[in-house]
């Protein structure tokens, strides 16, 4: 006849049971995940940047007076046929990459890193920012023969020179560290996971 467990003993046997199950099942459940390697190649890098089409990395807002003479020189004609057009307005202009332009020579991926080489930046446009306040002097001929209330040379001339502007060499130097910036962060989102540095470089 086998001997009986006694029922004390038998319920510390459960509860250490019990817990030798909870405390491994705790250690499988809890455990951190093990990380996910994400595998990239410079075609899915090239692919996705492409998708962004022209991305601006900087805005610039320009506010200066300009000035048009369209006079003939001599005072006497100017009175009858001359212009002088003052305007002032504020202009933004907006500087960035386009990145469809991009080649699958511009991306190399090593086991270790992921260099992307980018173009310098360009202007992608330039927009009137509110409205121009225009003083517009016509000589007595053209003001009742060729009537213009100076907006569009106005408008014209705001725009060449927040253009000028923008594409000064040091306005360009920021664009492009702003590029840089901006690339970097764009690869490092699309590449999470692959444990590969991201170094971006403009082409020169």
């Amino acid at each position: 006849m086998r001997p009986k467990i006694p029922l004390p003993l038998l319920l510390v046997l459960v509860v250490i049971a019990s817990l030798a199950i909870g405390a491994v099942a705790g250690r499988i459940w809890l455990a951190p995940e093990t990380s996910i390697k994400t595998y990239v190649n410079s075609q899915t890098i090239l692919t996705a940047l492409r998708d962004q089409g022209f991305l601006v990395t900087q805005t610039y807002v320009f506010d200066q007076p300009v000035t048009i003479n369209k006079t003939t020189g001599n005072p006497f004609k100017d009175f009858f046929v001359g212009q002088t057009v003052e305007a002032r307005g504020t202009m933004e202009a907006n500087l960035g990459l386009d990145l469809a332009k991009l080649s699958e020579e511009d991306i190399t991926v090593t086991e270790t890193a992921i260099t992307v080489r980018i173009p310098s930046p360009s202007l992608f446009n330039t927009n009137l920012v509110g409205p121009i306040e225009v003083k517009n002097t016509q000589g007595i001929i053209k003001k009742f023969l060729q009537p213009d209330d100076g907006y569009n040379l106005a408008l014209q001339e705001l725009t060449k020179a927040a253009t000028d502007a923008a594409t000064q060499p040091d306005i360009v130097q920021q664009a492009e560290r702003a590029s840089i910036t901006e690339t970097t962060r764009l690869v490092q989102l699309l590449t999470s996971g692959s444990g590969k540095s991201v170094n971006v470089e403009i082409k020169k």
